[in-house]
């Protein structure tokens, strides 16, 4: 890849950060309603866990990273439970890069619903790559939630959920609960290592700092004295917006049609 003519834009203020397309990367949150998806997303943005549940149509979050010096961009999508669009949900597989499938230890039918996303997506990516003759690596990630429930409670064994992920070394299983923060970060420095991204890419690995420092943050150099002792810095975008569906159906058809292998979709721009 040719990083110059390859590069993503967001702008905010008086930041603007290009981040090559290359190190432009989407991950995917599926699962049940209910499950905790958008907890494990909290989780891994701020560090919070909510109590109240609202739910979700489909969420769309932005971090870049600093990471001794090279840019890294992470776009999550936080998807509904409910479905209630197929053809959308087949369309965040198409464009995902990563995947972290949640379902409720104290739920069965979520776990089923873990089962039927999982086949699923290594379906529609294996249709895919027999288009675009990509790698198969397929980083995912299956996570049961809620396990600082009583055990009483617990409907999924650990053995089933690990048996999901036997034969796939790009596959993981873990227990987690986003209440606790247990194996939250875990999950995601595992998740990272096999999507062959840098670890420090996971919550606790790198120092968080605001959008008010994006100028210095895209410099070669980045020194400052509130944030120096440190080479892997990570900055949410607060006003990211979804690149449109239509974008995301030209990315597509760009890469089965092999118009361009430059993993560029929409420019996003940060107001």
């Amino acid at each position: 890849f040719q990083d110059q003519a390859m590069m993503k834009t967001m702008s905010g203020g008086n930041c603007t950060l290009n981040v090559p397309a290359k190190n432009s990367y989407r991950m995917v949150v599926l699962g049940a309603a209910r499950v905790g998806k958008s907890s494990i997303v909290s989780r891994f943005l701020n560090g919070r866990f909510e109590d109240q549940y609202t739910p979700t149509i489909e969420d769309f979050h932005r971090k870049v990273y600093n990471i001794r010096g090279d840019l890294y961009q992470l776009d999550i999508l936080d998807t509904s439970g409910n479905h209630p669009f197929p053809a959308m949900r087949r369309l965040s597989i198409l464009t995902g890069d990563v995947f972290i499938l949640v379902f409720s230890l104290d739920n069965r039918e979520s776990f089923d619903e873990v089962k039927r996303l999982q086949k699923q997506i290594l379906e529609v990516k294996s249709c895919l790559k027999n288009k675009t003759k990509e790698s198969s690596d397929l980083p995912m990630v299956i996570c049961g939630n809620k396990n600082d429930h009583s055990e009483i409670l617990r409907k999924v064994r650990s053995d089933e959920g690990e048996n999901l992920v036997s034969s796939d070394e790009n596959c993981a299983y873990f227990e987690v609960s986003a209440k606790k923060n247990t194996n939250v970060d875990e999950m995601f420095y595992v998740l990272f290592s096999m999507a062959k991204l840098p670890h420090e890419m996971s919550p606790s690995l790198h120092r968080k700092i605001s959008i008010q420092y994006g100028d210095t943050f895209q410099q070669k150099s980045f020194q400052m004295r509130r944030v120096k002792d440190m080479d892997a810095y990570g900055m949410i975008s607060p006003f990211a917006r979804r690149p449109s569906v239509n974008s995301d159906l030209k990315y597509i058809k760009s890469k089965v049609l092999r118009e361009g292998q430059s993993r560029e979709r929409e420019k996003c721009t940060i107001q």
